[in-house]
Parts: structure tokens; sequence; C-alpha cells
């Protein structure tokens, strides 16, 4: 038997607790993982919430990431006692996933636990921090350099906002916070923003062309916030869009991307071939200043997980969430 927050849904309703789970349980895969940590990221939230419908099949274990020792596998590439990472993939919504102490998976899901980092260092990094950094190489093989100016980052508080400046910083960006939570400034420079905006100037309805002023975004929040961030993209600028916590909706005209030539471009963490997914991990351990890392991220025990899920998507969680399971 081990510890999982199972999430049910029947008759008697919707609901997440945290449960002895028998082995026998676990789905089918070919790698089992004993789980050392995970995350609470916001599509956890709602998981366990039930605020979205993201679960597609019951009974459900959330946690989209997880870090831990393989105990038995049958797949070529891992034997008991590698050490591995996992991010997306759809655990958490169609498979079972890292919100408890062991997880079954396919070993295709998953890649190498880079050397540089600890299992709770790479979960406070986590698909934040990977999404940050697989839209900084997208900027990159568009062409972006450091002296072609301001790099906006939306939802600047968020994990993937705050990876997003510090990795932007460190590689000689002028970073361009937008936040709704101004009285964080101390934090988002501490991180590398040079300036930091109200969310307000971004996400009310705008104008279909505005001011240039971008060399490149990376937003989290789509909606309105991201329709004006392509409207404000310099001529040849690049868009990555990652997030929609504004929404889904895209409320924009084809006026920058015809008459700017600006790019926007889909950040996909979920599915991405292995062989990005390793350089994008070998990126992280190589442009992250790991001294960030308390500051980005906090620690709470698998029994605090849900209680916190609640917490997370009202917006009074700052960074990152880091599961240790075994507590």
């Amino acid at each position: 038997m081990f510890k999982g927050i199972l999430i049910e849904k029947d008759d008697a309703g919707y609901r997440a607790a945290l449960r002895e789970i028998g082995e026998e349980q676990l789905p089918e895969g070919n790698v089992t993982v004993r789980v050392a940590y995970s995350t609470l990221n916001f599509k956890d939230g709602l998981a366990i919430t039930g605020s979205s419908p993201v679960v597609r099949k019951f009974p459900m274990v959330p946690g989209i990431d997880l870090a831990g020792i393989v105990e038995d596998s049958s797949h070529p590439d891992y034997q008991p006692g590698d050490q591995v990472l996992l991010n997306g993939w759809g655990v958490g919504e169609g498979h079972w996933g890292g919100l408890a102490q062991k997880a079954r998976l396919d070993g295709d899901w998953l890649i190498p636990l880079p050397q540089a980092f600890s299992a709770a260092e790479a979960m406070a990094i986590g698909t934040a921090g990977y999404t940050a950094m697989l839209s900084i190489l997208a900027l990159e093989r568009h062409g972006l350099t450091p002296n072609q100016g301001e790099v906006l980052v939306t939802g600047a508080n968020g994990g993937v906002g705050s990876f997003a400046i510090a990795l932007l910083a460190r590689l000689g960006y002028r970073v361009v916070a937008s936040t709704g939570r101004t009285a964080e400034q101390d934090y988002l420079k501490r991180l590398g923003a040079s300036e930091i905006i109200d969310r307000a100037s971004l996400s009310a309805p705008g104008k279909p062309l505005a001011k240039e002023r971008w060399a490149a975004v990376i937003d989290s929040v789509g909606s309105h916030t991201l329709a004006n961030a392509c409207a404000s993209t310099k001529a040849n600028g690049t868009v990555a869009a990652c997030g929609l916590a504004q929404g889904m909706d895209f409320p924009a005209s084809v006026a920058p991307f015809i008459l700017r030539g600006v790019t926007l471009v889909g950040i996909n963490s979920v599915t991405q071939p292995k062989a990005r997914r390793i350089e994008a991990w070998q990126r992280l351990a190589r442009n992250l200043d790991p001294a960030l890392l308390p500051l980005i991220s906090h620690e709470i025990g698998l029994s605090e997980a849900i209680a916190a899920a609640s917490r997370l998507l009202a917006g009074e969680l700052r960074g990152r969430v880091v599961v240790d399971v075994n507590r």
C-alpha cells in the first residue's frame, strides 16, 4: 500500500482525498517509479478542486510532474535505481500522475534526471521552468538576441513567469514583468526584472496595433493580454504563447502578423519529443541560477496539497509549490 491523492466522481459527487492505494490499482505501464517529489500546478489545482473538467477518467491521481527512482522496468532505457523525471504526457488527467508515492508509466514519457539537480530541485523547476525554457528556445530559434530590445513576460508572479524572468535576465535580456501583484516588485527585481508594469495596462480590450515596444514576449495569460502583447511587439518580433490564465480566447486582429511580420508561437509542454525535452533540461542546468530556487518555490507535504489547491487557484501562492509525497 502507498499514499496518494485520489480523485473520484460518482453519484455522491466529485471529491479528492488522501487515501491508501494498493499497488494492484496502478494503471498499465512499463516503468514503476517510487516518487520522491511532485508539484502543484494550476492544472493540478483545477483537477483537485473540480473547477474545470481537466480530469478525463476516474478514479485519477493528479500531478503533472514527478521525480523519483525507478523501482521496476521492462523498458530498455531504464533500470531499477535510475533517477528519472516526467513533465506532461497527460498524467494527472488521463493517466495517474505524481501526487502519490508510486506511479506506473510509459517509459517513453520519462527522461533521466539531470545530474545538476536533485529530485526536489527538479520539481522546484517542474513544468513551469521547463515551459519557460521551451519558450526561450522558441524565441531563440526565431533569432532573438539581447541586443534587439526588451522582452515582456506576463503573469510574472506565476511559476512560468518567474522562471522566464530569471532565465532571460541571466541570458542578458532586459525583462519587463507584467503582474497584477505590483506589491511583489522586490521579488520580481530579485529574479532579474528591469521594470514592472501593472497587468491592467494589457488586460483590457485594446487596439489592433499599438506602439512598438517588445522585441519578444513570453505570455502565460492569453485573452486580451496576449492580443495587446502582439499589438505592441516590434516588427519581426516573436511572441511565445504558453498559458491561458486570463482565458482561452484571443480577441485580436491579423494586423500585427501581416503588417509587422510578428510571429506567434504556441508552446506545447505536454508532448514534446524526447530530444527537445532533454535539450530544455540541459539548458536549465546550464542557464538557471540554482540559488534562486528557494526564492521561486516552497515545499509542502502530500497531506497539505488538497488545501493548497484552492489557494493556488485563488492566486494566493507565489511561484512554485513542491510536494514531498513522503510526508
